[in-house]
């Protein structure tokens, strides 16, 4: 049986620059032999199944094919579930909180628990294996807990809202979330 993958990438189709459409996503996946290509919204997440793929090798592709130097985070579907089922804020009203910053290395985990020491204010965070959980009731806008975990992580970390993780692990197959 083949392995289902979700690649999340990062800093993509947020204004004018660094435009991947996603349909040339689906294409560049499929002609990289990977079949059940699947996007999620127009923000760079992809649901395929096949080989498996590295993260160098599709932000190489991307950039042939584009032009747009997109960093991609890496997850077999297993994985997605994993973060789903390590959210500590699954009572939360709102279906878009919490952010869930995906980390690309789970090895950055730790680096990234060590701001669970600092008060952010009304700012909460909480880690698990491969995703920091930001909530964050006052807005993105001038958060300080999202830029801090991209520090804290030593390679690539992209953020989702909560609803988009749960769409995309209903595309990749997942039980229902929580």
């Amino acid at each position: 049986m083949a392995t289902t993958w979700v690649a999340l990438l990062r800093a993509v189709n947020l204004g004018p620059r660094n435009r991947v459409a996603m349909a040339d996503l689906r294409a560049l996946l499929e002609e990289l032999g990977h079949r059940d290509v699947r996007t999620l919204l127009q923000s760079g997440n992809a649901v395929f199944s096949g080989g498996r793929p590295t993260a160098a090798k599709l932000r190489a592709a991307i950039l042939e094919r584009t032009g747009t130097d997109a960093p991609v985070v890496l997850l077999e579907a297993a994985e997605l579930q994993t973060v789903v089922d390590e959210n500590p804020f699954g009572d939360l009203d709102d279906p878009k909180q919490p952010l869930v910053q995906v980390l690309a290395d789970p090895r950055d985990a730790a680096r990234v628990q060590a701001l669970q020491e600092r008060d952010w204010g009304t700012e909460r965070l909480a880690v698990g294996s491969r995703a920091a959980y930001v909530h964050l009731p006052d807005g993105i806008r001038n958060a300080k807990l999202p830029p801090a975990v991209e520090r804290a992580a030593q390679d690539t970390v992209t953020g989702r809202n909560w609803a988009t993780v749960t769409k995309l692990l209903a595309l990749a197959g997942g039980p229902a979330a929580r």
